[in-house]
């Protein structure tokens, strides 16, 4: 008779490293990359240099893979909802929603990704622009598929350098519980964006 396995609990290895990672993305985001030592998150997350470095490779790994985990997501989700069978106007609405609400979900992670990824060495820097070129290639894409269906106007390359602009800096101020939440921003977002793309037949 087959049964099924139980699931297997995390080791603990693994919850310390999800623990560094968590704790490293707040101070970095607190203090920034830049002045924030090994010192400190060894006290932040009680271990000593030594037991810090057995789950670590370098300050700088850390700050990689923050980064890396938080872009790959949007990169994934983003690809996942462009794939969706919605009409263009309701797509680029649902995309608004789903970074925003990721931005301020996850918002030392953002921060970190956003403000200190310029810290990064060249290699690392080129794998993290890969995921970005993801994000920005969903958004092209909506863009191209409303203009090709006619539902949008034509639109300059420049302005899904814009429409991704305006939603990373949300990093700085968005709050996943403040008096509009994610969501009612991106809608507040897409109310502008939408009157500037639409064609007028679109908006009749």
């Amino acid at each position: 008779m087959t049964t099924l396995e139980e699931p297997r609990p995390a080791s603990k290895s693994n919850l310390t490293k999800e623990r560094i990672l968590q704790v490293a993305a707040e101070l970095f985001a607190r203090n920034g990359y830049d002045a924030t030592g090994i010192a400190e998150l060894c006290n932040a997350v009680d271990l000593g240099r030594g037991a810090l470095y057995h789950h670590i490779e370098s300050k700088e790994s850390l700050l990689f893979e923050i980064s890396m985990r938080h872009m790959s997501a949007m990169a994934d989700r983003s690809e996942e909802l462009i794939a969706l069978d919605l009409p263009p106007d309701e797509k680029l609405r649902q995309l608004s929603r789903l970074l925003l609400r990721m931005i301020a979900d996850s918002r030392p992670e953002a921060t970190v990704t956003f403000r200190d990824a310029r810290a990064l060495s060249t290699d690392r820097a080129s794998a993290l622009g890969k995921q970005r070129r993801r994000v920005e290639a969903a958004w092209q894409r909506l863009l191209d598929d409303g203009m090709r269906e006619g539902k949008f106007r034509p639109i300059a390359p420049v302005v899904m350098k814009g429409l991704w602009g305006m939603h990373v800096i949300a990093y700085r101020w968005i709050e996943p519980d403040g008096d509009l939440s994610p969501e009612q921003i991106a809608d507040v977002f897409c109310d502008v964006l939408l009157r500037g793309v639409l064609t007028s037949d679109s908006q009749s």
